[in-house]
């Protein structure tokens, strides 16, 4: 008693270290007093006095020294064994081994459902191999633990219990065997109000106490669980390294390299929390209730050791977030190579090319069906004529509603040539952009709406896929329409601008059919309102003329339309007018539809997605000839299309046509001018006729103030011409970069 007293008033004299001095390690070589034989032998030393004996927390030098030692004692023999397994039954016991709010529910609690592959012979032929290591390091944690040894020297022992294993399964095993004794604590903890047995062996280790003076050692247990939790995440951290494929990752990367030289660290000091870990419940069951209720020392201490280790895991994380990375860029290269090498290849039939596009996985159904919005194989494709619709959520209902008519006029007849083909929605969205409740709605209200096949989610799209859509099809954020016959051969990067011309007669949408559906075509009207309006249709059957006119300006609006009736009226011509709007300012196109409506100037739609259809076409038309290599040069189609799409940014204009035959492609000013002075020509009407008297005039004053010319390809069309040829004066026109904005574009495109 007396030696007992003399060692409580030394320490006494000696106040407890700082928190720097706490924070470094005992040295290697400090000698450990011989214990009190009186009391040692029966009662472990507590974690705080485990932890006093270890101060001194390493100086830069014994820090050498501590990797000096455990590298000595790093000898693996080749033995490798898969731990993750093993690593997951741990999992399991650590993260149910808890203190619970009452013992008494969780004695009664439902059996959790896990996956549970305990009993996979494998598995079980592994722990035979290891249960005896596994044994010795459970025995040794728990002699020196109760013996009060030197933490740093019952670190390095079982580093030489494990000498012979790879770094991630040191670590495992010695989870592993403190799991064992945690476990089995925290088991008879839940199961003693229930169960004789494990009741009386709980009261020889106190349990029933423990548990009454809970209340005062939950800041204990927490820090235990906080420090648990810890060494579990950095190790498997470092399970996780282990597991890097070879074939993607050397040892010579910077990030992986630099990992290896912190993971014998991290795996000493998740060791040696082991062994505090151990050391707390050792306590708890080995002293009396008097010497718990103090606590709050060693949560701080066990404090310290979660804050070392998660120190440790920060640093470790980020490297293999970098060697992640890079894994996926090796892969993504790899994948993009082989789909540009099945691109180019010859095969029997379109599966491997579309399992590649959409979905490798056999067990995935990768596409929703249109009609049935259920779930189907990428089989339903095989052998057939696919075309896949690529697009962004931003894809608007215009484009939709024009494509869906086209669909389902298409799916009328099914014996018909031009039906046989299906259409596929494969959504390209930025990886890099949290994927948004709001953008889950969008994908599926897109997805209820389109007839034809989609791909259930684009999580299903690999990013080297979306690579190769971008780098080789050229998709920006514009909708293109890929097309594949039946054995995966791509026939047309790009059949949306046949599509929106021609619609199903297109089929099979290849570069020889859109030549020669051009070379069939000539400067008509109905090659510009084919497919909108069957009255304007019918003015052609009937012979009327027909004037087109665009713009948003109403002053020049009511002023064309009122001359141009007067000089019908005089010239005793048939005269009908059609306003199709401007190619973008969609409200003003509105505003300007509802007063030309009102004031009766002339006919108008009002659904304003034919006023988007019509430019989509002409613009379709333009990039259809580029697309083909047709310069406006030795093309007049193509002349007359880009004269008109320039018009359109330049302000009004109009087109007069005769039946089918259009004599005038004007600027709002030449073609005002000529109407303005028609008795200027008006003799010419009755020899030429009005068409002709009228063009010829037309001419003159067009060649006399030849308008500028301007051009608009957003950046999301995809390809854009290197340059171009003006259509007025074929010479090459100068490239300029503009930003703008009309104000009154869908809400939508802004989000995604």
């Amino acid at each position: 008693m007396e030696t007992t007293n003399k060692a409580m008033a030394e320490q006494t004299a000696n106040p407890t270290p700082t928190l720097t001095q706490q924070a470094v390690n005992p040295s290697p070589t400090q000698q450990v007093p011989k214990p009190e034989v009186t009391t040692k032998l029966i009662n472990p030393v507590s974690l705080q006095q485990l932890i006093k004996r270890d101060r001194g927390m390493m100086t830069l030098s014994d820090d050498n020294m501590m990797l000096k030692q455990i590298h000595e004692t790093h000898a693996p023999d080749g033995r490798e064994f898969n731990v993750r397994p093993l690593f997951r039954l741990v999992e399991d016991i650590l993260n149910r081994a808890t203190l619970t709010e009452d013992p008494l529910t969780s004695a009664v609690q439902t059996l959790e459902t896990t996956d549970d592959r305990t009993n996979e012979v494998s598995f079980i032929a592994l722990l035979e191999a290891l249960s005896f290591t596994i044994d010795r390091i459970s025995h040794e944690i728990a002699y020196r633990c109760s013996s009060g040894s030197d933490a740093h020297a019952t670190t390095l022992s079982i580093f030489n219990l494990v000498s012979s294993y790879s770094w991630d399964a040191k670590l495992v095993l010695t989870l592993s065997a403190f799991a064992v004794n945690y476990g089995e604590f925290w088991l008879l903890a839940q199961i003693y109000p229930t169960n004789q047995l494990a009741k009386s062996m709980a009261t020889l280790k106190q349990l029933p106490v423990i548990m009454e003076h809970s209340g005062p050692l939950k800041p204990r247990f927490n820090a235990l669980n906080n420090l648990i939790k810890a060494m579990m995440d950095n190790t498997r951290c470092i399970v996780e390294f282990k597991e890097l494929p070879p074939k993607y990752i050397s040892q010579d990367l910077p990030a992986l390299s630099k990992a290896m030289t912190h993971i014998p660290t991290a795996v000493y000091w998740t060791i040696r929390s082991v062994l505090a870990c151990a050391t707390q419940i050792s306590t708890l069951t080995s002293m009396g209730h008097e010497h718990w209720i103090s606590g709050t020392s060693e949560a701080w201490e066990l404090a310290t050791l979660a804050h070392k280790i998660n120190s440790i895991q920060d640093l470790l994380k980020k490297q293999l977030a970098l060697c992640y990375q890079y894994i996926e860029e090796r892969i993504e290269a790899e994948t993009y190579q082989k789909i540009q090498s099945l691109i180019e290849s010859i095969h029997i039939d379109n599966m491997m090319i579309l399992r590649t596009l959409i979905c490798p996985k056999d067990d995935v159904l990768p596409l929703v069906e249109g009609s049935t919005k259920t779930r189907v194989n990428i089989d339903v494709l095989r052998r057939k004529n696919v075309l896949l619709l690529i697009s962004g959520l931003s894809i608007s209902q215009d484009e939709l509603s024009i494509l869906e008519q086209i669909y389902n006029e298409s799916r009328v007849d099914r014996t018909r040539r031009e039906s046989q083909y299906e259409v596929v929605w494969v959504p390209v969205v930025d990886r890099s952009v949290v994927w948004t409740d709001a953008m889950q709605n969008r994908f599926e209200s897109l997805q209820a709406t389109m007839p034809w096949y989609s791909v259930y989610t684009p999580k299903l799209i690999n990013k080297a896929v979306i690579r190769f859509i971008k780098e080789v099809w050229h998709f920006r954020n514009k909708p293109i329409l890929v097309v594949l016959d039946p054995q995966g051969k791509v026939v047309s990067n790009n059949a949306i601008h046949v599509m929106w011309i021609w619609g199903s007669p297109a089929f099979p949408f290849t570069s020889s059919r859109e030549e020669a559906l051009w070379k069939a075509e000539t400067w008509r009207l109905e090659l510009l309102v084919n497919g909108l309006d069957p009255t304007i249709l019918n003015w052609v059957k009937e012979g009327k003329f027909i004037y087109l006119y665009g713009g948003t300006d109403m002053e020049w609006i009511r002023k064309f339309t009122t001359t141009a009736k007067t000089v019908a009226s005089a010239a005793r011509i048939p005269l009908e007018m059609v306003y199709v709007g401007k190619s973008n300012k969609r409200e003003q196109v509105r505003r300007c539809t509802n007063a030309i409506t009102v004031e009766k100037l002339s006919y108008c739609w009002q659904d304003l997605a034919m006023v988007w259809f019509f430019w989509t076409r002409l613009e379709s038309m333009m990039f259809s000839k580029i697309q083909l290599g047709i310069t406006v040069d030795v093309d007049p189609l193509l002349r007359e299309i880009e004269k008109l799409l320039s018009y359109d940014k330049e302000g009004g204009w109009a087109i007069l046509s005769n039946g089918s035959f259009l004599f005038v492609n004007g600027h709002s000013s030449t073609v005002l001018s000529t109407f303005t002075q028609y008795n200027a020509w008006k003799d010419d009407v009755p020899p030429k006729g009005f068409d002709i008297a009228c063009m010829d005039f037309h001419s003159k004053l067009h060649s006399n103030s030849l308008p500028c010319c301007r051009f608009e390809f957003p950046s999301e069309v995809g390809r854009i011409p290197e340059n171009m040829k003006c259509p007025e004066c074929l010479q090459i026109m100068e490239k300029y970069i503009t930003f703008g904005c009309c104000h009154d574009e869908s809400a939508t495109k802004a989000l995604f």
